[in-house]
């Protein structure tokens, strides 16, 4: 889930600098949006992993 976050944000900014304001401000809300999906998803599994006890 990070490295599509990360490719989205390669296309923002590949799209910025071409002057595609419209496909960059997509891509960047969709790689922020998929961010924190991920870093959601790291806590619970730490949190998990801390009540498991291993």
């Amino acid at each position: 889930m990070l490295q599509w976050a990360a490719i989205f944000l390669v296309i923002a900014l590949i799209a910025a600098v071409f002057g595609f304001g419209g496909v960059a401000a997509a891509s960047a809300n969709i790689a922020q949006i998929l961010f924190f999906v991920f870093l959601v998803l790291f806590v619970v599994a730490l949190v998990a992993r801390a009540v498991r006890g291993r």
